[in-house]
């Protein structure tokens, strides 16, 4: 039998050493990563599974909708289930546990959206089938698109013809740079471009400025800030968080639209898969491609999908799980 434990700090490093090791884990799922939200800001509800003593799945997650719903994640780009590689029948009791977890606490739902397959060591699908089996079902997709890379160093050659010409045009031009911006400096140019992009589609961006740099400083060697530059002035960039050791995730990518002529995200793009190559990454995820002015939040942004495909990406399912609870379910536990 899986015993569910809720989080408490005595449990942290028995946390955050079973994420790194596990088969599905990424940054999202760290504590150390929750951890730059403000006190209060959610009312995290972190589970932990245990088979006898030994510690088999976590969950990140938060309380909401007036504590009726766990949902995971809270406050990150992906949650749900971390697991190591396991045999298909050692998933079910802890889906079993999960669900039991819920009813027992009076819980009406759980909602999980899990991180694509492509942030999985070893592919499968053993959770997503019990999940289904156990009553789970999809509540949503987003089409999200990922830049599978081979080990080249003639990647660009699988971009398309025209990004390929930008791409060049770029590299003749002298006033034009990219660079991997080392200090506070490179974030203080790149945030008013962040701000002014999402104000156009009516947005602000997931995270101020300071969370940008309390992240930085947690993680020094996973965030990483590409700047392009029109002489010498900043005029976009791409903000990468190392995912886990297969994929690293392009956050925001950001221009000045003044200078689009120029196609300062081609040559970001270029140079941030280059470099995901060199650090042995298997992909590039370049986020979800919606269209969210639309009543349909599955409604895809055509020209966006149309763009990232230029880079050779593929499109892959950024999927959630939601689970409801009824007056029966309370009466009919698993055990």
């Amino acid at each position: 039998m899986i015993r569910v434990v809720p989080y408490s700090p005595e449990y942290y490093e028995l946390w955050e050493n079973f994420v790194a090791e596990s088969n599905n884990g990424t940054l999202f799922h760290r504590l150390k990563f929750l951890d730059y939200h403000p006190e209060n800001r959610f009312a995290f509800h972190h589970l932990l599974f245990f088979q006898r003593e030994k510690l088999v799945a976590v969950l990140p997650a938060a309380l909401t909708e007036e504590n009726t719903c766990l949902e995971s994640p809270i406050g990150a780009s992906y949650g749900g289930l971390v697991v190591k590689d396991m045999k298909y029948h050692e998933h079910e009791p802890i889906v079993d546990a999960l669900t039991n977890y819920a009813v027992s606490s009076g819980l009406t739902k759980i909602r999980l959206t899990t991180a694509p397959f492509i942030y999985q060591k070893k592919l499968t699908q053993n959770l997503d089938y019990a999940l289904a089996y156990k009553g789970y079902h999809f509540e949503r997709h987003y089409i999200s698109h990922a830049i599978p890379l081979e080990q080249t160093s003639d990647f660009t050659a699988h971009f398309s013809p025209t990004a390929r010409r930008y791409i060049h045009q770029c590299e003749r031009n002298q006033d034009l740079i990219v660079e991997l911006a080392q200090n506070q400096k490179g974030f203080e140019e790149f945030y008013p471009i962040l701000l002014e992009n999402k104000a156009r589609h009516n947005a602000k961006p997931t995270h101020t400025f300071e969370e940008i740099l309390r992240l930085k400083e947690f993680f020094p060697n996973s965030i990483h800030l590409f700047l392009v530059r029109y002489k010498g002035k900043a005029i976009g960039g791409s903000l990468l968080f190392d995912s886990n050791e297969q994929v690293t995730l392009c956050f925001y990518n950001m221009l000045l639209y003044e200078f689009n002529y120029l196609h300062p995200i081609h040559y970001v793009m270029d140079k941030v898969t280059k470099w995901a190559i060199q650090r042995k990454f298997r992909y590039v995820d370049i986020g979800v491609s919606q269209n969210t002015a639309a009543e349909n939040q599955m409604t895809p942004a055509y020209s966006l999908i149309e763009f990232k495909e230029k880079f050779c990406s593929t499109g892959i399912l950024r999927s959630t799980f939601i689970k409801h609870f009824n007056n029966t379910d309370r009466s009919n536990k698993l055990w």
